[in-house]
């Protein structure tokens, strides 16, 4: 379990924009949105609670945890997800890496994988959130894969 930290003025919006973006969305929406994006969330619980999303329940491996944990935080409104998901694999703590500006993959892999040339590593280990390598922005939590 653990509580993760977000931007809350970056990332996708669910709303209809306005005053609606500032504000976190709905359990519903988030849960809409972890589906749309192809993960598996059956048996999964989620909670808004101001700007706080609590997500609980099981997740098939280590890496599904991860990926709901940055799909839910990177929504435009959510400040912090708690994070109650079990899964069969007992893993270490995950390791997430905000964006800033003038950030690329590469610079991201250098600093924390060691070489810029494993940044294809961080953008597959962030499918199916990111579609294309040259689009992160400020704010954008992103997963970095185990070495």
């Amino acid at each position: 379990m653990g509580l993760w930290n977000f931007v809350k003025e970056a990332g996708k919006s669910l709303g209809f924009g306005g005053a609606e973006a500032a504000e976190a969305p709905a359990a519903e929406a988030l849960k809409k949105e972890i589906d749309d994006l192809g993960l598996k969330s059956e048996g999964l619980e989620i909670k808004v609670e101001g700007d706080t999303v609590k997500v609980s329940g099981r997740a098939p491996t280590e890496e599904e945890r991860e990926k709901i944990i940055i799909a839910a935080g990177n929504v435009a409104g959510v400040a912090r997800v708690e994070d109650a998901i079990e899964t069969p694999e007992s893993g270490s703590a995950p390791v997430f890496h905000t964006v800033v500006k003038g950030d690329t993959l590469w610079k991201i892999a250098e600093k924390t994988l060691g070489k810029g040339a494993r940044y294809n590593e961080i953008f597959e280990a962030n499918r199916p959130m990111l579609q294309d390598p040259d689009k992160i922005y400020p704010g954008q939590v992103l997963r970095i894969p185990k070495s």
